[in-house]
């Protein structure tokens, strides 16, 4: 019994030994994912929204249609001028190189933010 008792003694302490290593390194490894997660949040944020004035059609393009149109009213060519007031914006449409550039950085600030929970989560536990 005096055999068992020393090796379970001797096992705990290696074992806590073991253990706060493994909890100090993996917990300082947390620390910088979550400070790298956040910092690259930020700037794909910020890129994203310096982006997505692309995803919307111009407005000064329905202006100046409007305004082309009252001209042609005001000059008399009511046939050039048409019925329907011109709406650029309804033919509009974003190009596809902007589509996937905004989602290729939708989705990385979606896996940073994962990442980031995925650490607050693992320094919890």
């Amino acid at each position: 019994k005096d055999n068992r008792s020393r090796f379970w003694g001797v096992y705990k302490r290696v074992a806590e030994e073991h253990d706060g290593e493994f909890l100090e390194r993996y917990s300082t490894d947390m620390d910088i994912v979550l400070i790298f997660s956040g910092l690259f949040s930020a700037v794909s944020t910020s890129f994203i929204v310096a982006m997505e004035s692309n995803l919307n059609p111009d407005p000064s393009d329905t202006t100046n249609a409007l305004l082309k149109q009252l001209v042609q009213i005001g000059l008399g060519n009511l046939a050039q001028a048409g019925s329907t007031p011109a709406d650029p914006a309804f033919t509009w449409s974003p190009t596809a190189p902007t589509l996937w550039i905004q989602t290729i950085a939708y989705a990385s600030l979606s896996l940073s933010l994962l990442a980031a929970f995925g650490a607050v989560l693992g320094k919890q536990w």
